[in-house]
């Protein structure tokens, strides 16, 4: 066929299955399961490739058109660029949380409202641990010790300077990370902006906007708000210790200006037609820069009173102010947390048949967001102190960071020792339950096995014991959140107490020397863990085979357009999903059906496809998905994007030529709507009972004649390879060849 994508065939027998894999595939040829193939459309970054012509198994099963749709180099990039997004993986975790949220109007606007004020204090957070390196441990107390920048000609420099001018130059340090993560959030916001569907769908499940609506105008007002708050958290710091020294009428007017930059931050994100309506006018757009261009004109004033005003500073102790600053703001952090979780939790009491917990992923993935913030910011101030005060004597030691960090640290690693405490007992204690269903499983699968696969039995039910795991990692999940936020309120104790080992032993007499024996335990392992993101980025990048164990979540997360944060990395569905939609729109109009297979995550972009295609173009769609994590984790995690309604929608708008395949040893993949045997009549009535299909995994317990081994346990592996994947093929490519002509 070649006919062009505006001209329309009459419809052929002729089938394309067209392959979408999951996240971090190895390339085309692993998708296809040819050794040759060619690209025939798309770019390096994501292409579609079909066997090279000529082959003697060019085809498919039931002699279907063999394409693929690879996509896994849309959320990599360079190692630089692997290795900012471990740093930047706060604000990934948050944009997603974002997602997350209720579908009700008032529930998603709230939700929407704190997730985007959390983003700000992460931002805040940042700052504040950049100004804990170069204003606190630097300018204020290492330039005032001179143990501390002896032999170190790239500090001593700076001794003996006026503590003014040493706070002015050090504050060059945090503003020029600022500066760089703006110009950094600046360069791939437009790289998929060329990429649109072929026709708007009509209004239908919110799922089927993604990909379709230009998030850059949203994303540039939202970079001016977060790079006024970065620099007016800047400000605040210079203030507070300046003010310390005594509050003339400049300090105070400086001061006040700065609290209403960073209140009308607050109210612009939390206002949505400030921010997300109207991309085109330039209003909103004017109002958002002239808030960053005053915060930026400000920093330059504050910069140049502290130069030029004279003060009598009073040295001694950490930087005056910081320590409160960054209490505050942690205690800030918790108490939106709470809030999250209160309107979450009131939206899911409120919803029947459902249980709480499974509403509250945006809870917990802020958490973990907020929590992983903590834990870089504490890391890299309280490493940079260890750097410093290294080889000097008791007498000449500066004081160190803050205590909140300290404070933060405990709470942070008190969270994680609780979860796992926690995720112990409960595999223990559903232990039982879960090898009773596993081993009815097996006996169904495998009712007589012989004696020498007794082995190989054990390790299938050890599968489908571990797989059903997965479903209890709910309540953990919110366990940490309420302990994340707990640990983010308890740092309020450093306005009252020095230490944490101090105020456990007066309430619990638990001796002071083991509480931070612990939390040194919880900074080093906190610590091996930030080096061992670091090495798994490098070789991430280095590695396909690495990339496919470690570049899961970001695969996950960047599959949601950016509407929290706007220093998470750049949504690959906006080009994926419309990408998507014109080959198939172009596939059919030359004439010919399309069967589109999804695996895993692929599942999702290929759901949000379809319900992005015209009605006439879905006529000639089949759908097969298979390891599909859509109700298993998406229907859980994203209420308002996956639901019901939203699953029965894709089942109408391809006749319910829909097949999906799954597995009990699949941890992450299952069911779409009934769990059903093929032996058991279907959970639910209608088309929708013909959907789903259960695979037995493995095929069998012993090796067949022809070979060694017995077959695999395939868990979440693609199925391609399965019989039962090419009679499904071989079934739906029949339904559209009868349904064509």
């Amino acid at each position: 066929m070649t006919a062009g994508p505006g001209r329309a065939q009459a419809p052929s027998d002729e089938v394309v299955e067209l392959r979408v894999h999951g996240v971090s595939a190895a390339g085309a040829a692993e998708v296809l399961g040819r050794p040759l193939v060619r690209q025939v459309a798309g770019d390096r970054s994501a292409g579609f490739y079909r066997p090279r012509p000529g082959l003697a198994d060019e085809h498919g099963a039931g002699g279907v058109t063999l394409e693929a749709y690879r996509w896994n180099d849309l959320p990599s990039g360079t190692a630089l660029r692997t290795l900012s997004l471990l740093f930047l993986m706060p604000f990934m975790l948050l944009n997603v949380a974002v997602w997350m949220r209720p579908g009700d109007a008032v529930g998603g606007a709230m939700v929407r409202a704190l997730c985007r004020v959390l983003g700000l204090s992460l931002t805040a957070l940042y700052v504040l641990a950049g100004a804990g390196v170069a204003l606190d441990l630097v300018a204020w107390q290492c330039l005032s010790v001179p143990a501390c920048i002896a032999d170190r000609e790239w500090l001593s420099w700076m001794g003996g300077r006026p503590v003014g001018l040493r706070l002015v130059v050090l504050a060059l340090v945090p503003a020029a990370a600022v500066s760089l993560v703006w110009w950094g959030a600046r360069r791939p916001g437009r790289s998929f902006t060329a990429f649109r569907a072929p026709e708007r769908a009509s209004v239908g499940p919110p799922l089927s906007t993604i990909g379709q609506w230009d998030t850059e105008p949203l994303m540039g007002r939202l970079r001016s708000i977060h790079i006024a708050v970065a620099f007016a958290t800047l400000d605040g710091c210079l203030l507070a210790a300046r003010a310390a020294q005594g509050v003339p009428p400049t300090v105070a007017a400086l001061l006040a200006v700065t609290a209403a930059l960073l209140l009308a931050c607050v109210v612009l994100v939390c206002v949505p037609p400030l921010v997300d309506r109207a991309p085109t006018d330039p209003r909103r757009d004017r109002v958002a820069r002239v808030l960053r261009g005053t915060a930026v004109g400000l920093t330059v004033v504050v910069a140049g009173y502290l130069l030029f005003a004279p003060a009598r500073w009073r040295t001694g102790g950490g930087l005056p102010g910081y320590g409160s600053i960054l209490t505050w703001l942690l205690v800030t952090h918790a108490v939106l947390l709470g809030g999250l979780g209160a309107v979450l939790l009131r939206h899911r009491l409120r919803a029947r048949g459902h249980q709480p917990p499974n509403g509250l992923g945006a809870l917990v993935v802020a958490a973990a967001a907020g929590g992983l913030a903590v834990a870089y910011s504490a890391e890299l101030v309280q490493r940079t102190a260890d750097l410093l005060d290294r080889g000097m004597s008791p007498a000449d030691d500066i004081p160190g960071p803050a205590r909140a960090y300290t404070w933060a640290i405990y709470g942070f690693f008190r969270a994680l020792l609780v979860t796992l405490a926690a995720a112990a007992v409960v595999a223990l204690v559903s232990r039982r339950g879960r090898i009773r269903a596993a081993q009815a499983i097996v006996e169904r699968d495998f009712p007589a096995p012989p004696a020498e696969a007794v082995p190989r039995l054990r390790q299938v039910r050890t599968m489908i014991v571990r797989a059903r795991f997965t479903d209890l990692l709910v309540p953990l999940a919110v366990l940490f959140a309420v302990m994340a936020g707990a640990g983010a309120a308890t740092t309020a104790m450093a306005l009252v107490h020095p230490e944490p080992g101090e105020a456990l032993e007066r309430r619990t007499h638990v001796p002071a020397e083991l509480v931070m024996f612990g939390i040194e335990v919880g900074g080093v392992a906190l610590s091996a863990a930030v080096l061992a993101l670091v090495v798994a980025g490098i070789f991430a990048y280095r590695s396909p085979g690495f990339r496919h164990h470690v570049g899961v979540l970001f695969d996950l997360a960047t599959f949601w357009p950016r509407a929290a944060h706007p220093f998470a990395p750049p949504c690959y569905a906006e080009r994926a999903v419309p990408e998507l939609a014109r080959r198939i729109t172009y596939l059919v109009r030359d004439g010919n059906g399309v069967l589109l297979s999804g695996y895993s995550h692929g599942s999702v972009l290929v759901a949000a496809t379809v319900l992005q295609l015209p009605a006439e173009i879905s006529a000639r769609v089949a759908l097969l998905t298979y390891s599909s994590p859509l109700r298993r984790l998406y229907a859980r995690l994203f209420p308002a994007y996956v639901g019901d309604e939203m699953l029965r929608g894709i089942g109408g708008r391809v006749g319910w030529r829909w097949r999906n395949l799954w597995r009990d040893t699949d941890a992450l993949g299952g069911w779409i709507f009934s769990p059903h045997r093929a032996d058991e009549p279907a959970r639910v009535p209608g088309p929708e009972a013909t959907v789903d299909r259960r695979l037995r995994d493995p095929e069998s317990l012993v090796a067949p004649p022809w070979d060694s081994v017995p077959p695999p346990i395939n868990g979440h592996l693609p199925s391609e390879d399965d019989p039962a994947y090419a009679e499904t093929v071989r079934d739906l490519a029949g339904r559209l060849r009868a349904n064509g002509p």
